[in-house]
């Protein structure tokens, strides 16, 4: 699909180098969406995790039921935002 200019006078088609220069920044713009959609999970995953003073506490107190509570939750988050497949 050929793309156009707006103009006073209507719609002018773009030459072939501004479709090339026109589909190079596409194809940067794509670039970035995917690069940036392959580390948004850290950041869900990073506002969701439990304090992780609650682990080192239940290290402290030998308090494996503690421990494993906190494991347990940060499998959920994981869970929940899974690492995307590398392209």
């Amino acid at each position: 699909m050929t793309r156009h200019h707006m103009t006073a006078e209507g719609p002018v088609p773009f030459t072939a180098e501004e479709e090339a220069a026109r589909d190079a920044e596409e194809a940067v713009v794509a670039a970035a969406a995917i690069a940036a959609e392959a580390v948004a999970y850290k950041t869900k995953r990073a506002a969701e995790y439990p304090p992780m003073a609650d682990y080192v506490d239940g290290i402290v107190k030998g308090d494996t039921a503690q421990v494993q509570a906190y494991i347990d939750a940060c499998l959920a988050v994981k869970a929940k935002y899974p690492k995307p497949d590398a392209p």
